[in-house]
């Protein structure tokens, strides 16, 4: 069993405390560069170090008055700091620390998504391989086409979230960028060694070029990253409502004792969970537009882009860890009605059979037009007049001088549908993965 979803882990990595513990890493880390370098004297980062801390509720206090976050830091910890104090933010502009922090942030949402992503992975291989020869009609614009596997659509949907991993891991990658370069990127004040041993420190790669921030587009890369999976969800989801809906009714949301379904209506069972997981999608994408538009600012930088960041980071990395959380749980509880995919698949009274008809006579030597035509006339017939497929074209006696009785069984046959679901098997898993 997958454990259930639990706020705090990547609700607490964005809280106003570890932004601004964050925040101190970096801000104790240049001081440690600066005395390695001999800018600045090895006791006072002792002393900084010994004493650096800070409260939110101070921090928030003092910014009533500065009307700026970092200053309210900075002046905080200098009030636990002492006359050592000086030394902090020594060189920097408010950016160098906010948006190298920001990097250690969004790189460890990335890990935890990853790890999201690595538990639904584990789960849709799991269904796949349970369902792989269970059989269900496949459907094109909503209407019966042929015979399926159902365990085919899980392992397309443990292929797409693979691919969703490699995204995650190169937006990782991509924001684990860091910056100490100043008020306009010129390294003014500082060495450009500062800013490579500091993101050293830190586990960070030095932008290679900056403005005052780092450059938009990686951040855009973050959350256009997770939209994509967001939409990934949706899909999932939407497929899922659709098997709950009443007239189809393969598969469900596990009902849960007690749970109920509607004020009015006590039969209801809804598919809240999947419905849930569709409207955040939509949130997550609009999130990524709104970090798409930060990409342009004026010249060096303008701040129009932080105030919205201060949303759309940390809600849409909570969101994707909600959704995926409880995307998990819904397919591992899934529950799935085998006997009604069968029902449904001969819903129609064996017309899904007529591309293997077409084929079959075309192999008798018919032309595939002429061919296309038979089996056209008698599946009209069946959608118009009722009876079934099979007696129809038993009946016509164009098909009987092609098609022999023992031929025509053989199209009604399930087999050739799912002959190459293990072929498939071994391209998304690697073996055949037998349930």
């Amino acid at each position: 069993m997958i454990e259930r979803y639990t706020l705090p882990e990547m609700g607490a990595l964005w809280s106003e405390q570890n932004k601004f513990q964050k925040w101190l890493e970096v801000e104790l880390a240049v001081c440690e560069v600066h005395a390695e370098m001999g800018t600045i004297p090895r006791e006072a980062v002792e002393e900084i170090t010994a004493k650096a801390a800070f409260t939110v509720e101070r921090i928030n206090e003092i910014e009533k008055t500065t009307d700026h976050d970092v200053i309210a830091f900075t002046t905080n910890l200098a009030e636990s700091i002492g006359e050592a104090a000086r030394f902090v933010h020594y060189g920097l502009t408010s950016s160098d620390v906010v948006d190298t922090a920001n990097a250690l942030l969004l790189r460890d949402a990335c890990g935890l998504l990853l790890g999201r992503v690595d538990a639904l992975l584990e789960v849709l291989k799991r269904r796949a391989v349970e369902f792989r020869e269970t059989p269900q009609i496949g459907r094109t614009h909503g209407v019966h086409a042929e015979p399926t596997s159902f365990g085919l659509t899980f392992a397309l949907w443990f292929d797409e979230m693979r691919r969703n991993r490699a995204r995650l891991e190169r937006a990782r990658e991509a924001v684990a960028v860091g910056k100490i370069s100043g008020a306009v990127g010129a390294f003014a004040h500082l060495d450009p060694e500062v800013e490579e041993r500091v993101c050293a420190r830190l586990g960070l790669t030095p932008a290679r070029v900056s403005t005052q921030i780092i450059q938009r587009d990686v951040y855009a890369e973050y959350l256009t990253t997770l939209s994509i999976v967001a939409s990934s969800l949706e899909k999932f989801a939407l497929q899922i409502r659709h098997w709950q809906r009443t007239e189809v009714r393969e598969a469900e949301e596990r009902f849960k004792k007690g749970q109920k379904g509607s004020s009015a209506m006590p039969h209801k069972r809804n598919p809240i969970l999947s419905e849930r997981i569709c409207g955040m999608a939509r949130v997550v994408r609009g999130y990524a537009l709104a970090g798409l538009e930060s990409v342009a600012l004026w010249h060096e930088r303008d701040i129009s882009h932080s105030s919205a960041e201060r949303v759309i980071l940390p809600d849409s990395s909570i969101a994707l860890d909600y959704m995926l959380a409880k995307s998990t749980s819904l397919i591992e509880n899934l529950v799935v009605y085998p006997e009604r995919m069968l029902e449904n698949l001969r819903l129609t009274r064996g017309l899904v059979f007529s591309g293997q008809l077409l084929l079959a006579l075309t192999r008798a030597g018919v032309a595939r037009e002429t061919a296309y035509e038979w089996a056209q006339r008698n599946a009209m017939r069946t959608w118009d007049e009722g009876g079934e497929f099979r007696a129809h074209v038993l009946a016509d006696t164009d098909i009987k001088g092609k098609l022999s009785p023992e031929q025509v069984e053989q199209v009604f046959s399930l087999d050739t549908y799912l002959r190459n679901v293990g072929v498939v098997f071994a391209r998304v898993f690697g073996t055949e993965e037998k349930g």
